[in-house]
């Protein structure tokens, strides 16, 4: 039993070891695989052109604001107008930062809490039901707000504790920084 117990201890204290290169590794292509696309394509649909807003911007940032300027984005203030451009930007900068290993850090902070501030929009600015919205500790595991989103931040949060890793613009930095 002492042997077996001395492995297991073997084994653990090598996975501890391996989780300052490896969890981050695994979090930034499990990001770029799953999550990545997914702003990417958001954050197109903010833009007609080059710094060009689309009325969809406004329609999934501002949605009860623009229904009451009748779809009509310039009857929206200048703030309106900041907000869903730093919005589109956003959504376009921060994935591709995560995913070449970039500010990692910064980026995987700024995208908590754009993931914050887009499930509040989702439930208080599009009306997103229940079952859309769904509810922590229940049995179900498959809302698009509460479960997708909690792992969606977990995922960043490892890169915002643990760095992008090895493999990263980041570390390629702090080696050119440190010289």
């Amino acid at each position: 039993m002492n042997a077996l117990s001395a492995a297991t201890l073997r084994l653990y204290a090598q996975l501890d070891r391996s989780s300052d290169w490896l969890l981050p590794t695994v979090a930034r292509a499990a990001f770029a695989a799953v999550l990545a696309g997914y702003f990417l394509a958001s954050g197109l649909t903010k833009f007609d052109g080059p710094l060009q807003l689309s009325s969809g911007a406004f329609a999934q940032i501002f949605p009860k604001a623009f229904e009451a300027a009748g779809y009509d984005a310039s009857k929206l203030g200048i703030f309106a107008h900041l907000v869903a451009f730093g919005g589109g930007v956003a959504e376009l900068v921060l994935p591709l930062l995560i995913v070449i290993g970039l500010f990692t850090r910064p980026a995987a902070l700024a995208m908590i809490g754009f993931i914050a501030v887009q499930s509040m929009t989702d439930i208080f600015g599009h009306m997103a039901g229940p079952e859309t919205v769904g509810a922590l500790f229940d049995r179900a595991s498959d809302s698009l707000i509460l479960d997708q989103r909690t792992l969606w931040v977990v995922l960043l949060a490892i890169l915002l504790m643990k760095g992008a890793g090895p493999l990263s613009l980041d570390r390629i930095l702090r080696q050119w920084v440190s010289g």
